[in-house]
């Protein structure tokens, strides 16, 4: 390799340029290929998020598509509140079709106290007959009708009631997994990570499947709390095998999505290459999201321009993600960190103009990020700011190995001679007393 291909190996311009990849276009999300990779409420909590998103950014259009494809949804289900919600959002702005629907909602009303009274009553009878299947099964209809009526917390506390009924493994197992539901739903994520180890417990049990939806649930739950390394461990885990079986909650897509980039800023090059480059499993996932797949080989191969190129064009519908979006700019910003750092780290010292330029940036708000994270000591080096270069800071090794041998022999002299006084104490049988 050419001196001058080294350098742009390491993020130049040039690469990523004569090569042939494309880079993704910042089209508009295609909302209806979107909606169709959920079912259940998820489908309609992701699409009046993006309503909110849209109508915070004045668009229009998107608001209102996710919004009829949100009426159409509710409509499919049980959940009057949710659709008078809708209406009002709505506003009349789509015509007379996607309007108050008044007998729709008095008939699913109607119909609903008639099931809860039926609920009730045949769970008293199970009580007064103290049958524990009959009642843990009537718990779990009700919890189920609470769902449906998206009164999330009554649902909740009837399936954790079940709990108490439960006589298998099995029954432990559908209890944990409808809570879980409910309280990704509610945004209750400790209980999420409380009912995923309960059930993780329970290993007699597990299936295959239910193993990968308990990573997935764990996944977001350590990515609700910012752990994003823990959440890219539980992410890769996950089997491709997955499908369309959990999409009440995520689809493969946001599998590959989430634990990419949570992957990308925490993981260093070797876990990078052991656990995203090298893992057939996640590789596989990887192949429905192809933009996060080039943007992780561009990162690992030092080719940053273009990394960070499919980075902001994904970023506008990242931000539409009702688990991502509070998390893009801090993973973005740990990701653009990383690859400064690897960019550095080999030279010993660093043209700030043709870094500037790998990275898209002035050489003024180069030099700012490079401030920063010298002051963290991230980068050990410091920037002759009229020449602008980045000189770096290497540790004098020489000195640094003296040291080390004169604090090893320090401690050896100390354990020789607190050998020596022991053996002494011994051969002269002498014991220390203690004053009571």
């Amino acid at each position: 390799m050419e001196p001058d291909d080294e350098i742009y190996a390491n993020g130049g311009a040039d690469v990523s340029t004569n090569r042939d990849r494309p880079i993704i276009g910042s089209e508009q999300l295609d909302i209806e290929a979107y909606a169709g990779l959920y079912t259940g409420r998820t489908k309609i909590t992701r699409l009046l998020f993006i309503a909110d998103r849209c109508g915070q950014n004045d668009n229009t259009a998107m608001k209102m598509e996710a919004l009829r494809m949100a009426y159409e949804e509710i409509k499919k289900g049980e959940n009057t509140q949710l659709f008078r919600d809708v209406v009002q959002r709505i506003d009349g702005r789509l015509g007379s079709d996607y309007g108050m629907d008044s007998a729709w909602c008095e008939m699913v009303d109607r119909r609903a106290d008639h099931r809860k009274e039926k609920l009730e009553n045949e769970l008293n009878a199970y009580r007064t007959n103290l049958i524990k299947e009959s009642i843990r099964m009537g718990y779990n209809d009700f919890g189920d009708y609470y769902y449906a009526h998206g009164s999330l917390a009554d649902a909740f506390k009837s399936y954790v009631r079940t709990r108490d009924y439960c006589t298998t493994s099995k029954h432990i197992i559908h209890m944990c997994m409808s809570a879980i539901l409910v309280s990704i739903e509610l945004g209750q994520f400790i209980h999420v990570t409380s009912y995923v180890s309960k059930a993780e417990q329970t290993t007699e049990a597990l299936e295959p499947i239910t193993v990968t939806k308990l990573r997935c649930a764990a996944g977001l739950a350590h990515l609700e709390s910012k752990k994003y390394k823990l959440a890219a461990r539980k992410f890769l885990e996950v089997s491709p095998e997955l499908g369309n079986s959990y999409n009440e909650v995520i689809a493969p897509q946001d599998v590959a999505t989430y634990g990419g980039l949570c992957a990308l800023a925490s993981f260093d090059r070797t876990e990078l290459k052991s656990k995203i480059i090298d893992n057939p499993n996640f590789r596989n996932l990887l192949e429905l999201v192809p933009e996060v797949r080039e943007l992780i080989h561009d990162f690992y191969s030092s080719h940053y321009a273009s990394c960070l190129d499919y980075l902001g064009n994904l970023k506008a519908n990242l931000m539409l993600d009702i688990h991502l979006h509070d998390h893009v700019q801090t993973l973005y910003d740990q990701i653009r960190n990383k690859a400064l750092i690897q960019y550095t780290h080999p030279f010993v010292s660093v043209d700030l103009h043709m870094m500037a330029n790998a990275f898209k940036t002035t050489v003024a708000g180069l030099g700012k990020e490079l401030e920063t994270l010298i002051a963290d000591n991230q980068i050990q080096a410091r920037i002759d700011s009229h020449n602008k270069i980045l000189y770096a800071r290497h540790a004098d090794q020489r000195n640094t190995t003296f040291q080390r041998v004169l604090q090893t022999g320090n401690e050896f002299d100390r354990d020789v001679r607190a050998m020596l006084l022991r053996a002494n104490l011994i051969k002269h049988e002498y014991k220390a007393s203690r004053k009571l």
